[in-house]
């Protein structure tokens, strides 16, 4: 009895072992996102455009094999345009927002330093990397890790109320939420 405990535990062991030792863990992610490379991009598929009457059909552009169609997605257009932009404006900074580009860059640009940063992030996720079962699962320890860092909403928003900056309304702390109140049944 005792020596089919010992070889059980044995086998949890090695077992265990192995699967602490799986995984890439020198390609730095953030959040440590899983996505198998045989799934679809779901943020890919775009929804089209609703088709509408031109007003004047002349006015419709010469069709084009392989070309675009006027109920193509353009998310970047669209996203320029809510954003006050003018889609297909010349590339680069308007003459507009080039002070305010200035002011921006007055400390200097690091060209790399989105790669710096999910470098330096990989490193700390490294150096406080979870709890022994946190790695044996490979559960994310994102969180907890940059829990430290957190930055405290009431202390901020105390701390910009009290030299007169207009702040935006925050729920009292530590108080819950009512419930919305419920709508009652439609008449008929």
């Amino acid at each position: 009895m005792r020596a089919a405990q010992g070889r059980y535990g044995i086998a949890l062991v090695a077992i265990l072992s192995v699967a602490a030792c799986s995984g890439n863990k020198t390609t730095p992610h953030l959040m440590q996102l899983r996505v198998s490379g045989t799934s679809p991009d779901e943020f890919a598929i775009l929804p089209s455009k609703p088709l509408q009457m031109p007003k004047d059909p002349k006015s419709l552009p010469e069709p084009t094999p392989g070309g675009s169609n006027l109920a193509d997605p353009t998310p970047v257009a669209d996203a320029v345009r809510a954003l006050g932009g003018k889609p297909g404006a010349a590339s680069g900074i308007p003459a507009a927002d080039q002070a305010l580009v200035a002011y921006a860059e007055r400390g200097g640009v690091a060209p790399g330093i989105r790669q710096e940063l999910d470098a330096q992030d990989l490193r700390f996720r490294q150096n406080h990397n979870g709890r022994v079962l946190d790695r044996l699962f490979g559960n994310s320890v994102y969180n907890r890790a940059y829990r430290a860092m957190e930055l405290d909403q009431y202390a901020a928003l105390a701390f910009w109320r009290s030299r007169g900056i207009a702040t935006p309304s925050a729920p009292p702390q530590g108080v819950s939420l009512p419930a919305a109140p419920s709508l009652p049944p439609p008449q008929q």
